[in-house]
């Protein structure tokens, strides 16, 4: 039997620590044999969960003998994380085993160095800081979830069940991950990625250097911006000015303008009937096909299925 240990931490989300147990627990194999067997580990005997407190009935050493690790979110990614942890996780993957994170604990995961030169996501809004801290890692902040084979990570919240559902189609197939998802009252795929639920970029912190040149941008995101443009008026180098976009957004100059453009016509999708030729051109893009190629390919799904989802119903 295949058997998955999920790490539970201090101040780990309760939501990402459950949803594991739930979908692998409650997966079943033809004729009803469970599919995997679930160890909830702990480096101390007991793990601040927040609302309340978890008594894990596994140690660390649980992860040598799982064939699959589950690092779930914790409430402050930011905060370190111990030697002991780092160094069971770093042997679990030595030994071959599967490891997947779950919403931030994509900062677990890269903190053991694993993640480098690989790409990654985790909860659109914590995606900036991973790239600040971790350069060597890939920040795709646009996807439910990355599997580069031995090593999986997730965006927040829902996503964590996108992977645990990809993860059991990968093993047993998919018509036992059909029954999985079933249970789970999920679909087994969802169309687009979570850029479609992004509300708006994190902002550079007040005082930051490049505050006031992103303000800038996004009045201006419906002009025909080049880099020469944003280096001209930010009194910078094109080549400082990507390495401060790197440092503070995560991103690069171009691609973050064309995040505040679709955040523009997102809004515009949800709060308008203007036809999407016009919301092209509002929000600065050349052409109505570019515009919902582009659209497509960051937010994950069509400026039309977008407006059909998210628009705000008439008022009566």
């Amino acid at each position: 039997m295949h058997t998955v240990a999920v790490l539970a931490m201090d101040k780990v989300v309760p939501f990402d620590l459950s949803t594991p147990i739930e979908v692998f627990g409650r997966t079943r194999l033809p004729g009803g044999r469970a599919a995997y067997q679930v160890l909830i580990c702990a480096a101390e005997e007991e793990v601040d969960a927040g609302t309340f407190t978890l008594r894990a009935p596994w140690g660390l050493e649980a992860l040598a003998r799982a064939d699959t690790v589950v690092l779930p979110g914790t409430a402050d990614p930011a905060a370190g994380v111990s030697a002991e942890v780092l160094d069971a996780v770093r042997a679990a993957a030595a030994d071959g085993t599967r490891i997947a994170s779950i919403c931030v604990g994509a900062f677990v995961l890269a903190a053991t160095g694993l993640l480098d030169g690989l790409r990654a996501t985790t909860h659109w809004a914590a995606t900036p800081e991973l790239a600040r801290r971790h350069p060597a890692v890939e920040v795709d902040p646009d996807v439910l979830f990355v599997d580069n084979g031995q090593f999986l990570t997730s965006a927040g919240a829902a996503a964590g069940m996108d992977l645990c559902l990809h993860m059991v189609r990968r093993d047993h197939g998919s018509a036992v991950a059909a029954d999985a998802a079933r249970i789970a009252v999920m679909p087994l795929e969802r169309d687009g990625g979570q850029a479609q639920f992004i509300a708006h970029e994190p902002p550079a912190p007040d005082g930051a250097s490049l505050e006031p040149l992103l303000r800038w941008m996004e009045e201006n995101a419906h002009r025909e911006l080049t880099l020469d443009d944003i280096a001209r008026h930010g009194a910078v180098s094109t080549r400082t000015l990507g390495r401060r976009f790197r440092e503070q957004t995560g991103t690069t100059p171009l691609q973050w303008l064309n995040r505040a453009r679709l955040r523009r016509a997102q809004h515009l999708l949800e709060t308008t009937v203007h036809p999407v030729e016009r919301i092209a051109g509002q929000v600065g893009f050349g052409s109505a096909t570019t515009f919902r190629d582009r659209f497509k390919r960051l937010v994950g799904t069509s400026p039309h299925a977008y407006r059909r989802a998210f628009q705000a119903p008439a008022p009566d």
